[in-house]
């Protein structure tokens, strides 16, 4: 193991360390609902690379973190936490049914997947970029997740769209690469093949069975 790949290991088992006492480790099981606090990472089904950020800025655009796809399952770069919309009495351990209106929050940098009205600069779609921080969100992190095919729950390994809500696109990636071999990853109008992701790698919450009194 090359020394980097050992200190993403390192890094990875302690950021997650406190998680993995309370969650369900759920990656080989079948049936598993994504629930708020889940980290996960989301593959573009089209081309599997993983939805990742990192504190690197766009050159172009807005100028804040960007977002790509990343093409190797194991990086720590490629985890994200699933939130509640701003606003909601939402939980951890709370299930997912379609059209909700969720945030994803980039685990090792604390910002929010976002977008907004600048131009991606490969294909001069809708850009996607990293925002804010725990103490800052807006609507512009906020993205339905519309659930394809039979069934009203998020589990994982279900083919999903996200849409932002603010501006309509849907959150989609393409073999137009950077120079470092990541994707460009964008915001498109139209529902394409292009737009759909599913939840793989990930710690999972399990579903809370909390019963309230009336």
């Amino acid at each position: 193991m090359s020394s980097t790949s050992l200190a993403l290991t390192f890094f990875l088992f302690f950021s997650l360390y406190p998680l993995f006492c309370s969650f369900t480790a759920s990656a080989a099981s079948d049936d598993v609902e994504i629930t708020y606090g889940s980290v996960l990472k989301m593959m573009h089904e089209k081309t599997k690379f993983r939805l990742h950020s990192h504190d690197l800025p766009y050159g172009s655009g807005s100028g804040q973190q960007s977002v790509t796809g990343f093409p190797s399952v194991d990086d720590a770069n490629s985890y994200w936490i699933v939130r509640p919309e701003l606003g909601t009495s939402a939980k951890q351990g709370d299930p997912i049914v379609s059209a909700t209106i969720i945030r994803l929050q980039h685990m090792t940098t604390r910002k929010w997947l976002h977008s907004h009205s600048f131009e991606s600069p490969l294909s001069g779609n809708q850009e996607v970029s990293c925002f804010g921080n725990d103490g800052k969100s807006d609507t512009g992190d906020h993205w339905r997740l519309i659930v394809e095919g039979t069934g009203e729950m998020w589990m994982k390994d279900q083919r999903v769209r996200l849409q932002h809500v603010d501006t309509g696109v849907y959150l989609h990636s393409h073999k137009k690469k950077y120079g470092m071999g990541q994707q460009e990853v964008c915001g498109v109008i139209n529902k394409q093949s292009d737009n759909i992701w599913m939840a793989a790698e990930g710690v999972y919450f399990s579903v809370n069975k909390t019963k309230h009194s009336t």
